[in-house]
């Protein structure tokens, strides 16, 4: 067996696969660029994933490569147990062979075998082969043509060897090479009772993709079967270095020197170097490839790695900040296979010392409360109380509290520290509403020089950095706060017209642009998060606005200006405007106005508008003086402050305004103008929303949609839907009257029976009853009949729908002396759950529990045998 480095065995593996005509491919970023579902790359095969699907083809047939690949966070998670176990990490690299379409199991079985026992000259006698049950195909390429001793063999019928991309898709058997670590170490072959211990280890998985399975299970073959292999390089390199675990390697063995030189010991096997070790590499090539800490995503998972890595190093003594200075051991073992690793060294140092250094506190603080708390513990589990504690009021991940009980044998009490956080949340949802602007309190005696008009990126220097309304020196990444620059490209919300976004970039660091706000008239605030890197006062910075959002933008404010002067035509001179709205999405366009706007009149603002966009007058802008611009019919806008100069901005002779805001350079660049809602939204003020440019287009559609569907159903064209709604309305009305026809001369016919029920009570004939088959709006009818029918009359129906009882009460005029129908409705209805009222004469009532009722209506006769006393 050959003994070599590392760096050489992943040399001689792309070497032996370049040699046999495959494609060296570069590591792919540890940030999946073609998988939104995954959060980092975990595997070698995610950089050719669309290859496998047909969705992108290469210039090549067969690649190989060796592959970074982190699992710390979602589905392919490791991170627990980093430290404790021989093989398990946060980051590794993955050798991998692929075939998209050219060979299959015959070559890609030779490959390997060759590889391993020719290449590596690793034994034969000290490999074990799985294959998936049902894979008889490469169960006789192993036996037959390879030879491999069958005492040496397993066929395993778990899923364990059928791979899959998901529930449907690309899917296929798998067949599995391990290495035998020898009988001194505890465990069984594959597919025996022992098989989870330590003696047998995988070292090499080759997929056969052969299969396309559909939703209903049905696997059809692939037309070009592919292959895909992973081969840990950690674990291969184990066993041609002749150690058991993979920190033993010479790739780990540089890393936790330097890290046990940092904790003043000589024991390199403690589990908290191995973290150490560990993490430092998962960490650095996360920020490498463009990972921040903060506080979601992968950020987050980032910062967590981070700290628990510090938090071992606290464990093992390390006082100190020290897991920066780990970064250069790891370039010298491992800059030349990935130079991007060494360019990115500063970097990745200072990142990573900020952020050690924002939680050094929080660690120290965190360690004393734990410490204190398992001194005074009884029994064995840590409360969810100390655990939100150490969360919410110190900031101490819930990980690390679970880390340091794993290590002192203890659990913690999840349950209870959600039942803290659920509170929490509560707590904070009610207090939303008085949240603080610390941004009001920033206060500069500066001004910034707005050029975004021309152009939408510029050359500026950052001149005051604001954290939480405090200024600062630097902003670091994770950091979110206020930027104020010299000169800015930015547009500051004012004018209606909101705030522009985009990103300010210097030689340290990137500054993502969420808002823009203006302060005392001449100070741009620009408001966001540091997303890379650092930024400093002084710093040379590029800015550059967002041009998708300020385009579309420009085209909805030009369209308000045009509106605006189209209601004024429409309506009358009395429209003023009373607000605005302007963003990428819609325009919004508040203005004075006594009553609705008609659908004739939307009908001309919106042809109005339109023909102005078709006569393409440019828009010009000009600053005078404000008298002099008032002069000239310039508008002022509703709730704007202006100085002794002003800028007026005209669109051809339709539109004369003043306006500071950002426009197109043409009336034809709106491309076209909808109104989609008119509203009231107060006394004499009425709002009008509209869409623009490619928005409008997307409305148009939608509607277009939407008027096919309907005419789809009406088995109609659509230019003649609304006749045929026309015709089915009418038609359904004539319905709902033959229905109200037939259900009075049901009532009608009943009405003679039910006069035959009524009782007489010292002259007055009392009926109550309980109909069935009537409508509810039938009864007020057939109790006038009833009433007729019967002279001195008190009548009462019920009608019950589902859980809904209907009463009217009738009283004949010669009776309403002693007995009023609205109190003897509210007499039946307080005792079906409901209440009512009418005239003397005449009243309704309802309710919603029919359960009630026969004893309601049994006991009318007694009420008004009292009432007539």
């Amino acid at each position: 067996m050959k003994k070599m480095t590392s760096a050489a065995l992943r040399a001689a593996f792309l070497d032996f696969f370049r040699q046999r005509g495959h494609a060296i491919e570069p590591s792919s970023s540890l940030v999946p660029g073609n998988d939104p579902t995954l959060l980092f790359t975990n595997a070698g095969m995610v950089q050719f994933k669309d290859v496998f699907l047909g969705r992108e083809h290469k210039p090549f047939t067969t690649a190989a490569t060796s592959q970074r690949c982190v699992r710390a966070g979602g589905k392919h998670n490791d991170l627990e147990n980093v430290g404790y176990t021989a093989r398990h990490h946060t980051f590794f690299e993955m050798l991998g062979n692929f075939s998209f379409g050219d060979y299959f199991k015959k070559e890609a079985i030779e490959y390997a075998w060759e590889f391993l026992t020719k290449a590596m000259e690793i034994p034969a006698e000290k490999l074990w082969v799985t294959v998936y049950a049902e894979d008889k195909e490469a169960e006789a390429i192993w036996l037959k043509e390879i030879g491999v001793d069958p005492n040496r063999f397993s066929r395993i019928a778990t899923k364990d060897n059928f791979w899959s991309m998901g529930d449907v898709g690309p899917c296929g058997p798998c067949t599995e090479i391990f290495y035998d670590h020898g009988e001194h170490i505890f465990g069984g072959p594959p597919g025996s009772p022992d098989e989870d211990g330590d003696r047998y280890i995988e070292i090499w998985n080759l997929v056969f993709m052969q299969y396309d399975r559909s939703a209903d299970g049905t696997m059809t073959p692939l037309p070009k079967p592919s292959v895909d292999t992973g081969m840990g390089l950690e674990r291969i390199s184990a066993i041609l270095q002749g150690v058991h675990s993979n920190y033993e390697i010479d790739l780990f063995q540089k890393l936790l020197t330097a890290a046990a030189a940092l904790a003043l010991t000589d024991d390199l096997t403690n589990s908290s170097l191995r973290v150490i070790a560990d993490h430092i590499r998962s960490c650095a090539f996360l920020i490498t490839d463009g990972v921040m800490p903060s506080n979601e995503g992968r950020g987050y998972v980032l910062r967590r790695i981070i700290r628990r890595a510090i938090r071992h190093g606290y464990r093992l003594g390390i006082l100190d900040i020290f897991f920066y200075k780990l970064v250069a051991p790891l370039v010298e073992e491992m800059g030349a296979a990935y130079p991007e690793l060494a360019a990115a060294q500063e970097q990745v140092e200072r990142i990573l010392k900020k952020e050690e250094e924002r939680f050094a506190e929080t660690l120290g603080q965190g360690m004393k409360i734990l410490e204190a708390c398992v001194a005074k513990l009884e029994g064995t589990v840590i409360p969810g109380e100390t655990v939100f504690q150490l969360y919410d009021t110190y900031g101490f991940p819930v990980d690390l509290t679970a880390d340091f009980a794993r290590e002192h044998n203890l659990s913690v009490d999840y349950d209870g520290f959600e039942q803290d956080m659920a509170a929490q949340r509560d707590r904070a949802r009610s207090a939303s509403s008085f949240g603080a602007d610390y941004d009001q309190d920033i206060k500069l005696d500066s001004q910034t020089e707005f050029t975004g008009y021309g152009n939408l990126d510029d050359e500026v220097h950052i001149i005051a950095l604001f954290q939480h309304g405090q200024p600062v020196e630097s902003l670091e990444a994770g950091d979110e706060g206020v930027v104020v620059l010299d000169k800015t490209p930015f547009y500051a919300e004012s004018g209606g017209q909101i705030g522009d976004c985009g990103e300010l970039k210097t030689d340290a660091g990137v500054f993502a642009v969420a808002d823009t706000q203006k302060q005392g008239g001449t100070l741009f605030l620009h408001k966001g998060k540091v997303v890379s890197g650092e930024l400093k006062v002084g710093d040379l910075c590029h800015a550059k606005v967002s041009a998708e959002e300020r385009k579309a933008t420009e085209l909805n404010h030009s369209a308000t200006h045009l509106l605006h002067a189209a209601l004024r035509q429409t309506l009358g001179d009395h429209v003023a405007q009373k607000g605005s709205l302007v963003n990428p999405e819609r325009l919004r366009f508040d203005f004075s106005h006594f009553e609705p706007v008609t659908p004739e009149q939307i009908s001309v603002l919106e042809k109005g508008v339109n023909e102005q966009i078709r006569l393409n007058q440019p828009v010009s802008a000009e600053v005078m003086a404000k008298d002099d611009a008032v002069k000239a019919g310039a508008m002022a806008l509703f709730g704007e402050k202006y100085g002794d100069e002003v800028r007026v901005l005209k669109i051809g002779a339709f539109s004369t305004e003043l306006c500071g805001g950002t426009h197109v350079e043409r009336a034809g660049d709106i491309g076209c103008f909808k109104i989609i809602s008119e509203t009231g939204v107060a006394a004499g003020v009425r709002r009008i929303e509209a869409v623009t440019g490619a928005g409008c287009m997307a409305w148009l559609g939608e509607r277009e949609q939407v008027l096919n569907t309907i005419a789809g159903l009406l088995k109609s064209a659509p230019d003649k839907a609304a006749e045929k709604v026309e015709q089915l309305l009418a038609k359904s009305r004539d319905l709902e009257k033959q229905l109200e026809r037939l259900n009075a001369k049901l009532a009608s016919s009943q009405g003679d029976d039910l006069a035959g029920l009524a009782v007489e009570v010292a002259g007055t004939k009392v009926l109550a009853v309980k109909l069935e088959g009537i409508e509810a709006k039938a009864l007020r009818d057939l109790a006038d009949q009833l009433k007729n029918k019967l002279g001195s009359a008190v009548v009462v129906l019920a009608v019950v729908e589902g859980d809904k009882v209907s009463l009217v009460a009738g009283v004949s005029k010669d009776r309403m002396g002693q007995v009023k129908a609205g109190d003897l409705v509210n007499f039946v209805a307080q005792q079906v759950g409901g209440k009512g009222g009418g005239r003397p004469d005449m009243a309704m009532a309802g309710g919603n529990d029919p359960s009630g009722l026969d004893l309601a209506l049994a006991g009318v006769l007694g009420w008004v045998q009292e009432k007539g006393k």
